[in-house]
């Protein structure tokens, strides 16, 4: 079990790894990076992102948007289940005669 910390003892922390940041030298810090790149074990991350492990990157990502619905039009989607959120985005493609989305 973890002990929370104080925020105190967090920033008394946070100081001891920087220092130990600030302590590693240019050659140590290019020979530590090295080794990681040579270990099959690594995954180098080029990008952080919300996403859901598993969930594809789509080409066109939808937009968070704030829209008004009226009551009975929500419950009918939220009714559906999973998924009315693209459901609904499925509906107004439909109205505005865009094409679907791949």
């Amino acid at each position: 079990m973890h002990k929370i910390m104080t925020e105190e003892e967090r920033k008394v922390h946070r100081a001891r790894i920087q220092r130990a940041i600030d302590s590693i030298t240019p050659e140590e810090d290019a020979a530590l990076t090295k080794a990681a790149l040579d270990d099959p074990d690594t995954v180098l991350i080029t990008s952080l992102t919300k996403r859901r492990p598993g969930r594809p990157i789509a080409a066109a990502p939808k937009m968070p948007v704030s829209i008004r619905l009226s009551p009975d039009v929500l419950d009918y989607y939220r009714s559906t289940g999973p998924g009315w959120q693209s459901r609904i985005d499925e509906t107004l493609r439909k109205a505005a005669g865009l094409k679907k989305n791949a």
